[in-house]
């Protein structure tokens, strides 16, 4: 009986409100309910009612009327069409706006009004202010895919494929050739065909005119009530006979004249313009030659390669049968003929023993056909090892091993391969093979002239660059650019902040390598047998000069493709991008690009400097000519050479003291960019790292890495070094300096860096580095470490290009910055490894070929 009652007090309950519905339902006026029921099969429309009877017992003094109140909403609207459409006679009138961009207007404000559905696409594409202004939302950019896809109805009917220039149709014409057939293939949406038929009801007849897409910059200033000055960006889709003087003129009757808000127009871009046309830029031209005559050359080299290979095979073959039917001529060394026939009738286990033995002969051999075919010895494993390593600035002599191991005596040698001398276009075109230079890029041990840790050191470094230029890049091209403000305050982002002591570790790493293989290839009477016959003078100057050539050449040949790249990639995003560049590459590289190739461009104004993280190549190839000379006068002026460093080290240190202080530079609140143009790119600010490293090298070769301290004396020194890195990461967090400890700070902070790698290095290679050593030898570090030179070169080129593609600005997080980072790190990696192997490492090999000093490559 309960149960019963239950279920008819529900039932009850359900009737009444239904009834209630169908009540509210009928008090709406025929016509309209009429149309809410034709239109609702072709947009699904649904019908929600408000029952004011829910508020009717509230107090009336508690409502409010908001209609007079200046919203945030309505001092942001600065490209209203509503408005446009209220004046858009007076603007006509005034003859401002050409005859066409007026014609389409009226026929996108007439649809508007008529809600086709190609106007309402428009409207939707058309960017606003929605929200998250006070969190730093300047990027009201609607949708350009969306304004894009509109157009391909148009251009499906005007042309059979679309080119460079968009086609126009016109308006008087577009209307009739649109069939319902073509209205239901095309959805004007930017998804796939098959996702669209879920839109199956919308309405998708074309526009009478091609979209196009601009991007607005205006100058807020606003008093009330945000009080702020700011500069947005507004993506408008409208009709693209307009041009940006119409587009301007229009800007200026959209929005309502306030007394308390400022605008102006600052520019305006045209994303859907399509002016640049790739396949007519000389550069990019240029740049598909080169690049297909280098693939044919890695070809070549690595058919000719496997070729060598097969043939030295075989040679070994038939030399291991003269050795098996000639064997009784043996004289004992190795295996009499009575012996090896005894085997074969007697037992079966020492011909498989035999047969294993032959096969791993056969083995190393085929491994050490680097250097009876290539002539690569085992210990010069670092072609590639990047701008940094200047194991390559030198010739070194190595030993060379013979491929075969056998204990033959002399009486054999006639019956053994003899290799046969290769010419040198065989040896050039070796050089490009892809799998030598594959294999000297993965091989995972290292030469006798560098230092295991140095990998590992390099390697972490240049994933730190990248996860800084990753933040700097992303951050500006978010919408909640008030982000940046609130993890700025968290303790571990310091070492995003901090990140530029990462490129001190190069520049101490330069410096090390120059003077540890410097003083290591002079040890071996290298200079004194060059400068024989010679004054000092003379002979230092022609060295001096040797060396800087070398150098050259070495790092030219990838940094002028990279420098191509960047030319033209840049000048496509600017063109087709929704978003400004982050600097004017586009402009300034084919004006300046000679200074990067004489690495000067540090020497001029940040402006007009091309390809802006090139910095750090001309001031490293800076360092390295002045670490040239104090090498050559040091050979035999060794105090001269000592007073020189240490002056220079300390003039350094008060340079930079000097700018800070009276630039009033906070190292603890300033952004580390922030003096870029004055302290953070020049050479003079940065040297203090690489005479430090030039030290290191000196105390590594004197000792030959053998130095003995007491235990104490190790622990003391690990933790002051770590000790002191921690502090210059995380030390400054929250920190008040004065102006003088500031100054201070800025100029001995790089050093100082220095100092702890000083000690790394040391420890490390002298026995004492434990595991940090093991984690800094890694073999598996190796690779990455010899491509960090195009790793450097090509990273800022794969951020920019995901964040300047973009249809959006990115909502930044903590995981999606750490998603980013990675994926950014593994694609900067990987055109490295391109890069490196096309350009970096045949350069090298060439280099080392047409050294007088070489030696003749055998197969």
């Amino acid at each position: 009986m309960a149960r019963t009652l239950v279920l008819a007090l529900l039932i009850s309950l359900l009737a009444g409100n239904q009834a209630a519905i169908d009540k509210d339902e009928s008090k709406l006026p025929a016509g309209r309910l009429a149309s809410s029921a034709s239109g609702s099969d072709q947009h699904n429309v649904i019908n929600l009612s408000l029952h004011t009877g829910l508020t009717s017992d509230l107090d009336p003094a508690l409502s409010y009327d908001l209609s007079r109140t200046r919203r945030l909403r309505d001092a942001l609207n600065v490209f209203d069409l509503s408005l446009l459409a209220e004046h858009w006679g007076r603007v006509e009138v005034s003859g401002r706006v050409s005859a066409n961009c007026s014609r389409d207007m009226r026929s996108y404000l007439g649809g508007l009004s008529d809600a086709k559905m190609w106007a309402v696409k428009m409207d939707d594409a058309s960017g606003h202010y929605t929200s998250g202004f006070f969190y730093g939302n300047n990027y009201w950019m609607g949708s350009l895919a969306l304004c894009d896809a509109i157009d391909d109805g148009v251009a499906a009917m005007a042309t059979p494929s679309k080119d460079n220039s968009s086609p126009k149709v016109n308006s008087s014409v577009a209307p009739a050739v649109a069939s319902p057939s073509s209205e239901a293939k095309n959805s004007g949406l930017p998804f796939a065909a098959a996702h669209t038929q879920g839109y199956s009801t919308v309405y998708n007849a074309p526009p009478p005119f091609v979209p196009g897409f601009y991007v607005i910059k205006i100058q807020l200033n606003e008093t009330l009530p945000t009080q702020v000055l700011r500069t947005i960006y507004v993506g408008m889709c409208l009709p693209s006979s307009c041009s940006i003087a119409d587009i301007r003129e229009m800007s200026e009757k959209a929005h309502v004249e306030l007394p308390s808000r400022e605008l102006s127009v600052l520019d305006i871009r045209v994303p859907t313009d399509k002016e640049f046309n790739i396949w007519a830029d000389k550069t990019f031209c240029l740049l598909i030659v080169v690049s297909g005559i280098v693939m044919c050359l890695i070809c070549f080299g690595t058919l000719y390669e496997i070729y060598l290979r097969r043939k030295l095979k075989e040679a070994l073959r038939r030399q291991d049968k003269e050795m098996m039917n000639n064997s009784e001529t043996s004289s004992g060394i190795g295996c009499a003929s009575s012996d090896y026939s005894d085997t074969m009738t007697a037992h079966d286990d020492p011909l498989k023993q035999s047969t294993r033995s032959h096969d791993h002969s056969q083995s190393s051999s085929l491994k050490q056909l680097d250097q009876l075919v290539l002539n690569l010895p085992p210990n010069d494993n670092d072609s590639g090892n990047g701008h940094h390593d200047a194991e390559h600035d030198h010739d070194h002599e190595h030993d060379h091993r013979s491929g075969n191991n056998s204990n033959s005596d002399e009486h054999l040698e006639g019956h053994l391969h003899e290799p046969e001398k290769l010419s040198i276009y065989s040896e050039l075109l070796l050089s490009f093979s892809a799998i030598t230079n594959f294999n000297a890029i993965c091989d995972r041990n290292v030469g006798a002239d560098t230092i295991p840790c140095i990998h590992g050191l390099r390697a972490f470094s240049m994933a730190w660059v990248i996860l800084g230029h990753t933040c700097i890049v992303v951050f500006k091209y978010s919408d909640n650019m008030e982000m940046r403000k609130e993890v700025e305050q968290n303790f571990f982002f310091q070492a995003i902040t901090n990140g530029p002591f990462s490129v001190d570790t190069f520049f101490f790493i330069s410096g090390f390598l120059i003077s540890y293989i410097y003083f290591r290839t002079n040890a071996k009477g290298k200079l004194n047998k060059l400068s024989k016959g010679a004054n000092e003078f003379t002979a230092g100057t022609a060295h001096f000069f040797g060396l800087v050539a070398y150098r050259f050449m070495r790092l030219t040949a990838p940094y002028l493709f990279v420098l191509g790249v960047v030319q033209v990639t840049m000048k496509y995003l600017a063109t087709y991008s929704i978003f400004d560049p982050p600097t004017m590459d586009h402009i300034t590289c084919p004006d300046y690009w000679w200074r990067n190739i004489l690495y000067i461009n540090t020497l001029f104004p940040v402006d007009e400097m091309c390809m802006l993280w090139s910095w750090y190549l001309a001031n490293d190839t800076q360092f390295y000519m002045i670490g040239a000379i104090i090498l050559i006068v040091g050979v035999r002026h060794f105090k001269l050479s000592a007073i020189t460093t240490l002056v220079f080290l300390v003039l350094s240190w008060i340079t930079t003291a000097v700018i800070a202080f009276t630039n009033n530079h906070r190292p603890n609140t300033d952004d580390p960019l922030a003096l870029f143009d004055k302290i953070y790119d020049k050479p003079w600010t940065r040297l203090g790292p690489y005479l430090i490293g030039m030290a290191v090298g000196w105390i590594l070769f004197r000792t030959n890495c053998k130095i003995r301290l007491p235990k104490l004396t190790v622990a003391t020194a690990w933790t002051l070094a770590m000790l002191n890195l921690f502090v210059l990461v995380f030390g400054l967090y929250r920190a008040d300096l004065s102006q003088f400890t500031a100054a201070a700070y800025s100029s001995l902070s790089h050093s100082a860096w220095a100092l702890s790698l000083a000690w790394i290095t040391i420890a490390c290679s002298t026995g004492y580095g434990g595991y940090i050593n093991s984690l800094l030898s890694a073999p598996c570090l190796y690779p990455f470490s010899r491509v960090t030179y195009c790793a450097y070169l090509v990273h800022p080129i794969v951020i920019r290009s995901m964040a300047l593609n973009s249809d959006a600005p990115l909502h930044l997080g903590g995981d999606l910055m750490v998603v980013m980072f990675f994926g950014l790190t593994v694609a900067s990696y990987f055109l490295s490894f391109v890069v490196s192997m096309s350009f970096e490492a045949p350069v090298v090999t060439m280099l080392k070929i047409l050294s007088p000093s070489r030696k003749k490559r055998l197969a």
